[in-house]
């Protein structure tokens, strides 16, 4: 699931990995609302939101917004780098030693949280909340060549609209769109779940949810590391 990249990878690995992290991704996503109020996967509205904020003056709350966008630029680029690098190394598991991090950093987090209560720290929380989802986002969509994003929502919605058009197609058009069809539609589905879960963890655990998806990501990751080394 986090070692083949590209044309090697099958249709069921994408979908196992595109439903994975994108409940993670889902439930990050509420928590960081439920807690600040923000979304940090949702970069569209964080970018309306700062435009709204400088149009009416709300120069110091526009630029939080702001920061969750550069943040999440932040989290893409330097796992970008980071990939980049073992790649030229041939280093197979750099793809779950990623998503290995964002679990590592998350149990930081986390452990932060619980232990200092996340009163007054709302504003760090969901940038670093922000950083972990472009990292992710950026994973998925490298180690996929671009079919997988586990976080942008609005580009599943369109392309699972464009998929369904193409049913009413020729036989060709339906071939090609069954598959993506399948796939955007379990990741908007997984999304949807993850968030409806995260928010209810949420109330009952409250800053453990960190640890919870923490623990599932490195179980999505590390044995994925060993398979990379032993083969």
């Amino acid at each position: 699931m986090l070692i083949k990249v590209g044309d090697a990878r099958t249709s069921n690995i994408d979908l196992v990995l595109a439903g994975l992290l994108s409940s993670v991704a889902g439930a990050l996503n509420a928590v960081g609302f439920l807690i600040a109020g923000s979304f940090t996967a949702n970069m569209t509205g964080n970018i309306s939101a700062f435009a709204d904020l400088i149009a009416n003056g709300a120069i110091l709350i526009a630029f939080s917004f702001l920061g969750l966008v550069i943040a999440f630029i932040c989290g893409a680029g330097m796992v970008a780098i980071a990939i980049q690098a073992g790649e030229r190394q041939q280093l197979r598991s750099v793809y779950a030693l990623a998503i290995a991090a964002e679990a590592i950093i998350l149990l930081l987090v986390g452990t932060a949280f619980i232990m200092l209560s996340a009163t007054g720290h709302e504003t760090f929380l969901v940038i670093v909340l922000s950083f972990i989802m472009g990292l992710q986002n950026a994973v998925t969509t490298m180690i996929s060549r671009a079919r997988v994003r586990t976080t942008h929502v609005s580009g599943m919605a369109t392309d699972i609209g464009i998929e369904l058009a193409a049913l009413v197609g020729d036989e060709k058009a339906r071939q090609d769109a069954t598959p993506k069809l399948w796939l955007h539609s379990l990741t908007l589905a997984c999304f949807t779940f993850g968030g409806l879960c995260g928010a209810l963890l949420f109330q009952f655990v409250g800053n453990w949810i960190f640890i919870i998806a923490a623990t599932l990501l490195l179980l999505i990751a590390v044995p994925e590391v060993f398979r990379a080394h032993r083969s």
